[in-house]
């Protein structure tokens, strides 16, 4: 293994050196990401039940943390979305005292996975199970901002999903529709201006927009400052609470999921990050740095943390390419708490339930749920049951059973791979042409490179054939994929596949593939990856296939 999986990417940039142009990109990214990061640091907390002032604690620690000691370029930790339903919970049941506990257990949980080296495991989570849990979290956190949306008065809000929107049915008459317009205009603002202007943060101008008309017109609308009173201008001293061992026993399951849903959304925002600037993070390093992140938060009085994969895309945007970007995000939110703290109490609930909305509607991944709809009956049972359990169940049931499901479906398709390979071993005619190709390697054309896949090309194989595709070179025109031994493919596998080609169209490399059986090719056409090849690029034997090689590298040289 390599020994750098345990060296942070900001100790190696800093051996490397980095250029007075990069540090002022860094800089201004991480200005720009601290701003995007303010609005969001409060919603999460307020949406998860707690005080306003712990999610911009937990942006500043964790954030400090993460880019300091972890294990990718770009990477911009803090408070998400995804934590939303499980802090939520926790608190309900078991206070604040109890949320620090469990996040302090899910950081020592996360630190574990690193050292255990199972940043790379983490991966082999099906595509199905993660857009099965996060549409689940994004409907939940829709359905828990009704309240402040439509201005409410009502006490808390349940936390069992069908008995929340019970409750805002029974409060209708007291809808506030000052309160509503802010939530509205903010959501309009959000898409409109987004598409206008990719500087200036849409969620910043609601704010400042909400904010001064509230004021100025002294609206009858719930601020920060009414629901919760003064956000604190200052860190509270370190201390961990004591819980007794009955209670320590039932938060090691929240703390299990907490450490589970955090290595799994920092790993993805990390690949998401290396896909958009063509780097490769240290998984094992970046768990690490994660846990840590988690344990500071929990000293500190602040909520779980994880990678954040919009404010990394905004960062990436931006120009940060460095962990300093990240630095300096967490230090402007520190100067904002420390210097702005009276300012922020100002803020309608409204406005930050519309940006939690959008927030949602961004989890949602309802485009890419959908197409799994059209996947393999087995990933759409996954894809579903996730779904529906992180809904109107836990989340925490959700995972685990999303996994057993997985596992299932993953030992049914490989009992069946051999009934598939006795079937294609029958049919003399593919059979024939295909071994000839092995007295043929030498009359493979210049400018054309062959890979075989050997077995299924399920979620336990999608990474890593992703991984070892993305290094073929650009001298190469023509890349032949020989696909004979390939029983199955499913949804991750077909998501890895797509990303290859587009990855590939882009580079104007061309994709052929070889000996693709009928149920691979019915799945291909089903995720309509059959066009994005080209149909003429998919044959059935190896023979055809370089002869379709050898006319592309002819058309073109001419």
């Amino acid at each position: 293994m390599n020994r750098n999986d345990f060296t942070p990417k900001l100790y190696t940039i800093f051996k490397e050196g980095i250029s007075k142009e990069q540090l002022y990109k860094d800089g201004l990214s991480g200005i720009i990401v601290g701003i995007v990061a303010l609005p969001l640091a409060l919603a999460f907390a307020i949406a998860s039940g707690v005080s306003p002032d712990k999610g911009l604690v937990t942006a500043v620690i964790a954030g400090l943390i993460i880019s300091i000691f972890g294990g990718s370029r770009v990477q911009i930790g803090g408070p998400t979305g995804a934590f939303i339903v499980i802090v939520y919970s926790i608190v309900q049941k078991h206070g604040v005292d109890g949320l620090t506990v469990a996040t302090f257990l899910a950081g020592i949980m996360i630190i574990g996975m690193g050292i255990a080296r199972l940043g790379n495991l983490l991966k082999f989570i099906p595509y199905p199970l993660i857009v099965g849990f996060t549409s689940g979290i994004a409907v939940i956190i829709f359905s828990s901002q009704m309240k402040n949306l439509l201005g409410l008065q009502m006490e808390a809000v349940p936390a069992d999903f069908l008995e929340k929107w019970i409750a805002y049915a029974s409060h209708s008459e007291s809808i506030n529709f000052y309160a509503l317009a802010i939530g509205l205009g903010t959501i309009t603002l959000s898409i409109g201006f987004g598409q206008l202007s990719k500087k200036i943060p849409a969620a910043l101008l609601a704010i400042v927009g909400s904010t001064a008309i509230v004021h100025y017109f002294n609206l009858p609308v719930d601020t920060i400052q009414s629901a919760f009173g003064e956000i604190s201008g200052s860190f509270t001293s370190p201390h961990i609470p004591n819980i007794d061992f009955t209670t320590l026993k039932e938060l090691l399951q929240p703390a299990m999921a907490i450490a589970l849903l955090g290595g799994i959304e920092s790993l993805l925002s990390a690949v998401v990050a290396d896909g958009m600037i063509g780097a490769r993070h240290r998984s094992n390093m970046e768990l690490i740095a994660q846990g840590a992140a988690n344990i500071g938060s929990a000293i500190f009085g602040g909520i779980p943390a994880t990678g954040a994969i919009a404010r990394t895309a905004t960062n990436i945007k931006n120009g940060g390419r460095t962990p300093i970007a990240g630095i300096v995000h967490a230090l402007v939110l520190l100067g904002i708490m420390l210097l702005f703290a009276p300012l922020a109490e100002l803020i309608p609930l409204s406005c930050l339930a519309g940006i939690l909305i959008i927030v949602a509607y961004n989890m949602s991944e309802w485009r890419n749920f959908s197409k799994l709809l059209k996947s393999p009956m087995a990933d759409v049972a996954i894809l579903i049951s996730t779904f529906l359990l992180t809904v109107f169940v836990d989340l925490v049931v959700a995972i685990e059973l999303g996994i057993v499901l997985s596992s299932l479906s993953f030992m049914k398709r490989m009992s069946d791979m051999n009934q598939v390979a006795n079937m294609l071993n029958d049919d003399a005619e593919n059979s024939d042409n295909e071994n000839l190709f092995d007295q043929e390697l030498t009359d493979i054309p210049k400018g054309v490179v062959l890979y075989e896949i050997n077995g299924p090309l399920f979620f336990g194989a999608a990474q890593k054939f992703q991984d070892t595709f993305r290094d073929i070179g650009s001298s190469n025109s023509v890349l032949v994929i020989r696909m004979r031994h390939v029983p199955f493919i499913d949804a991750t596998g077909l998501l890895r596949l797509k990303e290859m080609v587009q990855h590939f169209n882009h580079q104007q490399i061309e994709i052929v593939l070889s000996g693709v059986n009928d149920t691979v090719l019915k799945e291909l056409r089903r995720s309509n990856i059959d066009i994005l090849i080209g149909s003429e690029n998919i044959l059935p034997n190896i023979r055809e296939s370089l002869i379709r090689a050898r006319e592309i590298i002819h058309e073109l040289h001419h």
